[in-house]
């Protein structure tokens, strides 16, 4: 029974089904067209005749003339070696002429109006037809013609029986063909299922490696497996972020522990309590900014977000480099701000802050000497910022993971930052709608672009599908 559960056994099984469906209303359709064409053809016979014999009779005004060498009338005699019975009544029923086998018809009636009538005889008589024999309005005479109808119904049962034995015989060779074509067509399938199988989260890199045909499977199996990289390279992020954050948070509970370990080693004087507090200080704001920076990116995942508001863009980066100017001056650098008036979108306007101060600061904190520019200007329905610098710029070959979680291109992490701010801004881009790309910029340094479209109708934590695949 577990057998006629599998998708090759119900296709054959539908299949036969089809088909003797088919083949059965095919053969009932050629069954009564055969029957009706040949009682058709046997009518046809009875009628040419029965139109004969009248024509035979000898007719003499209005009377009907006798004659003893009818039935031997050569016409006659080939009727008779035909099978055909013909019989000719007076209009009372009395019998003038007759050959074959008349003694089996019935008494010859017929309506005034009728002008010929068939009729279907009992058993194996046949079929007959009868013709009245007028002159003017007196009815002189009706014909009887009958034929047997076992030629037909010979022809008829040939057929069934052709049928009754061809028809299963088809289904069966279709069932068949149709389980074999299952097979054939489903064994990728299987493949794909037993390679499936094997397949743990344990090790995503395997792969289902099938021959890459251009059908439905072969496309299936390319889907596959390009979930199965996706799938591979989230559990990869997933492992490097796991130890990425461990060790940015285990350094600097390390250096709080080691210091409270230090003080509590011996007794201390005010000072050396004094500059342990302030270490202390330091680490536990490390921890702070890394706290908020992984509660900013989880902020995403929520659907307990503000809704969009109108954001004058001009006004709120104004403000930004307006903050970030005594920094930016303090390493002697510029900061310049090339932004015009009216630049709207609807937005999270903290978001956007966050966006922007990160990738201001961030300019100014890699860059030594020059300065960074800050500019803004409308595209096609969105606005576009720009934030170039002229500092240490960012390697080609870090600019495809410069937004991922924890990744710095410094391998030794000496500098500062905990590796989340690019990715926090690819998380406020995305939520709006928008695009941030990192490249080169002309005059040397790194130059980061933000695209926003000016109208989003959804809220930022729904559209977000950038790192939470890294998680």
């Amino acid at each position: 029974m577990q057998r006629f559960r599998t998708l090759r056994a119900r296709t054959a099984l539908w299949t036969a089904s089809l088909l003797f469906g088919v083949l059965s209303l095919f053969g009932v359709f050629i069954y009564a067209s055969l029957a009706d064409g040949l009682t058709g053809a046997l009518d046809d016979s009875l009628q040419l005749v029965a139109s004969q014999v009248v024509a035979g009779l000898d007719i003499e005004g209005d009377h009907l003339v006798y004659s003893d060498t009818f039935a031997t009338e050569p016409e006659n005699v080939d009727f008779r070696a035909r099978g055909f019975t013909v019989r000719v009544s007076t209009a009372e029923g009395e019998t003038l002429y007759a050959f074959g086998q008349a003694e089996a018809l019935p008494a010859a009636r017929l309506e005034a109006t009728e002008r010929r009538a068939f009729a279907t005889l009992d058993g194996d008589a046949g079929r007959m037809i009868t013709v009245p024999v007028d002159a003017g309005t007196r009815r002189l005479a009706l014909v009887q013609v009958t034929q047997s109808t076992a030629g037909v119904q010979d022809v008829l049962d040939r057929l069934l029986v052709i049928l009754a034995i061809s028809v299963p015989g088809l289904v069966i060779v279709a069932a068949g063909l149709g389980y074999f074509l299952a097979v054939r067509a489903l064994d990728p399938i299987d493949q794909i299922t037993r390679r499936a199988q094997r397949i743990s989260a344990a090790d995503l890199s395997a792969r289902l490696d099938l021959p890459p045909t251009d059908d439905e499977v072969g496309r299936l199996a390319q889907t596959l497996n390009a979930m199965l990289a996706r799938l591979d390279d989230s559990f990869r992020r997933e492992r490097q972020f796991t130890s990425d954050a461990s060790h940015e948070l285990r350094t600097p509970l390390t250096a709080m522990q080691t210091i409270l370990a230090t003080m509590r080693a011996r007794p201390r004087t005010v000072d050396d309590y004094r500059q342990a507090l302030g270490d202390l200080a330091e680490e536990t704001e490390r921890l702070h900014v890394l706290t908020d920076s992984l509660l900013a990116l989880a902020r995403a995942q929520t659907d307990a977000l503000p809704a969009f508001e109108a954001v004058d863009l001009s006004v709120l980066l104004r403000d930004i480099v307006d903050a970030l100017l005594p920094p930016a001056t303090a390493k002697g650098l510029t900061l310049h701000p090339d932004l015009p008036d009216g630049l709207v979108l609807d937005g999270d306007r903290d978001a956007l802050l966050r966006l922007f101060v990160n990738l201001v600061d961030n300019a100014i904190k890699f860059t030594e000497r020059g300065g960074v520019t800050v500019e803004a200007a409308w595209d096609a329905g969105a606005i576009v910022v720009r934030v170039a610098d002229t500092g240490i710029g960012i390697p080609p070959e870090h600019l495809a993971r410069v937004f991922d979680r924890f990744y710095r291109a410094d391998p030794t992490r000496a500098l500062p930052g905990a590796g989340l701010g690019l990715a926090i801004a690819r998380t406020i881009v995305q939520a709006h709608g928008g695009q941030i790309e990192a490249g080169p910029a002309p005059g040397g340094g790194a130059l980061f672009t933000v695209r926003l479209p000016e109208r989003v109708t959804r809220r930022w934590g729904d559209t977000y599908s950038g790192p939470t695949s890294h998680l």
